[in-house]
């Protein structure tokens, strides 16, 4: 296995919080670059490497496109701004502080207002093993089957990170998706395939019906491609590029 296919290894802390920024400023760009940057909507967050209970997030109002390492904020599980001199959107705070809360294991959480994402969220239903992408999902993500407005309080949160349990992923009906992982990378990764799978099951089922993996193989392909790994090394082709093509965001 080369260098290039390991997970990174990291001396100090510093070098480790200094590594989660740049992906998660770098997740920001992408998502731009994907469409996934809907007015002042939608939050990465990733967690502090020695304050476990801080997390790293994008500031309020900043378009993603726009998004450096130096623009990022710290805070903590009390909603205070620990670094940074910008306003922290309050549905980024009540959803991610209870995500965090609720999973110890998660490193960071993706939630944005994609177009096929919400528009999945109308129908309220899981996606269904119906392409080898999909299976990636398969019995890994939940149902948040209510909708009551923008989510400003952490009671809400803290029923979103119910409906979460121990999956990599969430709908939340009438609003779009949740993804988590152990790394801003897998956390990325998730949201954007969790995106295109949602498109694929809209088009599938607009052309006809679909056909369903069986379930033997559905968990089977779960199990190949829907890991931790996986989804941190998908994300490294899409790194490279970003980190190429802008490098301003490392600033």
């Amino acid at each position: 296995m080369t260098t290039y296919l390991q997970l990174p290894v990291f001396k100090t802390v510093t070098e480790e919080r200094r590594h989660r920024k740049e992906r998660l400023a770098g997740a920001f760009r992408l998502f731009s670059k994907f469409g996934f940057d809907e007015g002042v909507a939608g939050h990465i967050t990733v967690r502090d490497p020695e304050y476990t209970d801080h997390f790293w997030v994008n500031p309020y109002g900043k378009h993603f496109s726009q998004i450096c390492v130096s623009d990022l904020l710290l805070i903590n599980h009390q909603g205070e701004i620990v670094e940074g001199d910008r306003p922290v959107n309050q549905a980024a705070f009540a959803i991610h502080s209870e995500v965090h809360k609720a999973r110890p294991d998660v490193v960071a959480a993706a939630h944005a207002h994609s177009v096929y994402g919400k528009t999945w969220s109308a129908l309220g239903r899981l996606l269904d093993p119906i392409t080898q992408d999909a299976c990636q999902f398969y019995n890994d993500h939940g149902l948040f089957d209510d909708f009551t407005g923008v989510v400003y309080e952490n009671k809400e949160g803290e029923r979103i990170a119910k409906a979460l349990g121990q999956h990599k992923a969430v709908i939340l009906r009438n609003h779009g998706l949740l993804t988590v992982g152990q790394s801003v990378d897998s956390a990325a990764w998730w949201f954007i395939t969790m995106e295109r799978s949602c498109q694929s099951q809209l088009l599938a089922e607009a052309a006809g019906t679909p056909v369903f993996i069986d379930e033997k193989y559905a968990q089977l392909t779960a199990q190949q491609t829907g890991v931790e790994y996986e989804g941190w090394l998908s994300f490294q082709p899409l790194w490279d590029r970003i980190r190429k093509e802008q490098p301003d965001f490392l600033e």
